[in-house]
C-alpha cells in the first residue's frame, strides 16, 4: 500500500518527540522554533503549502574525554521511506576523518530498510564509531610532531542558477553557508548566482545539498582552487556570507519576474577581485556604464 505523506510527517514528529525525550538538555537538540509547529499546522490543514523540511542538530558527547561531536540532520518530506540527508562534525576530526566518519555512516544508514525511523540509529552509530576517527587523529597528529608545512587548498565555487526567488530556498541556503563555515554571496533575482569559498568537502557539501530535492535550473559554472602554506582565511575574496539585492527592472507581480541590475552586479564583483567572473557566469563580456 502506498505510504502518504501525511504518514510520513507523523513518524517524524514522533521521531522528533522521542529524540526530545532521550536529549533533554538545553542545547542538545538544536531545532528551529517554529519547525514542528509548521509541520503540525500542515496535518491540521493539508491543503495549505507544505512546510519546510525538518531540520535539526544533536549535540553528542563522545567517550570518556566528552569530545564534542555534532550531527546535522535534514528530513526530505517523504522520510523515512527516503534516506535521510546526515553530516557528523567536529572541530576534533582533521578534515580526512570527518570525510571517513561520513562516509562510514552514510553506509550504515543505507543497509537499513526503507520505511525504519534511522536518526537514533545515526546517532548510537556517531557514538559508537567516532572513537575510532578521533584516535586516528590522534595517532596522526603524533606521528607528524616534527615540524611540517601543512599546505590548505582554498576552494571556490560560482554557481549560476536561472531565478532565485522563494524565501524557503533563500534560508536553506544562508544556513547552509553559515554550517559549512562558508564565504560569499547569494544574489536574489534573476539571473541568481551563488558564490561560496571555504574548505573543499564544505562547498561539494554544500552544493549536494542545496541541488536537493530537485533544483533543475542551476549549474556550478567555474571551480578555482588555491593553495596555500598559511591559512585559507587570508585566501578568502569576502568575509562573510552576503545577500545581494541589487536595483532590478521589470514585473512585480505575483511571479516576480524581474531582472537584477547586472552592471551593479560587474562593480561588485570588480571590487572583489573577480570581475572576470562575470563573462564566465553570463557568456558576454561585462563593462561598466561611464558615469
Amino acid at each position: 500500500m502506498a505510504v502518504t505523506l501525511k504518514e510520513c510527517l507523523e513518524l517524524q514528529l514522533l521521531e522528533v518527540e522521542m529524540l526530545l525525550s532521550m536529549f533533554p538538555k538545553k542545547g542538545e537538540i538544536n531545532l528551529g522554533e517554529d519547525a514542528v509547529p509548521a509541520v503540525q499546522r500542515y496535518l491540521r490543514n493539508a491543503d495549505g503549502a507544505l512546510p519546510p523540511q525538518l531540520e535539526y542538530s544533536i549535540a553528542l558527547d563522545v567517550g570518556e574525554a566528552k569530545v564534542k561531536v555534532e550531527l546535522q540532520v535534514v528530513l526530505p518530506h517523504m522520510y523515512p521511506h527516503v534516506a535521510p540527508q546526515l553530516f557528523a562534525r567536529s572541530n576534533a576530526l582533521h578534515r580526512q576523518q570527518q570525510l571517513q566518519l561520513n562516509t562510514g555512516l552514510a553506509s550504515h544508514i543505507s543497509s537499513l530498510d526503507s520505511g525504519e525511523l534511522r536518526i537514533y540509529e545515526a546517532v548510537q552509530w556517531v557514538k559508537d564509531n567516532s572513537l575510532t576517527y578521533l584516535e586516528n587523529t590522534k595517532i596522526s597528529s603524533e606521528s607528524a610532531s616534527k615540524e611540517v608545512v601543512v599546505k590548505e587548498t582554498l576552494h571556490r565555487m560560482w554557481i549560476y542558477s536561472h531565478h532565485i526567488y522563494r524565501q524557503e530556498l533563500r534560508k536553506k541556503i544562508f544556513d547552509c553557508a553559515k554550517n559549512l563555515n562558508l564565504t560569499g554571496f547569494c544574489l536574489t533575482g534573476k539571473p541568481g548566482v551563488i558564490c561560496v569559498e571555504g574548505l573543499r568537502e564544505n562547498c561539494e557539501e554544500f552544493w549536494r545539498v542545496i541541488r536537493y530535492p530537485n533544483w533543475k535550473h542551476i549549474s556550478c559554472k567555474h571551480v578555482e582552487n588555491i593553495e596555500t602554506e598559511g591559512s585559507i582565511d587570508n585566501l578568502r575574496l569576502f568575509h562573510g556570507f552576503e545577500d545581494l539585492q541589487f536595483q532590478a527592472h521589470g514585473d512585480y507581480g505575483l511571479r516576480n519576474d524581474y531582472h537584477m541590475d547586472l552592471g551593479q552586479f560587474l562593480e561588485f564583483l570588480k571590487q572583489h577581485q573577480s570581475g572576470n567572473i562575470f563573462q564566465i557566469l553570463f557568456g558576454v563580456e561585462g563593462k561598466l556604464s561611464d558615469k
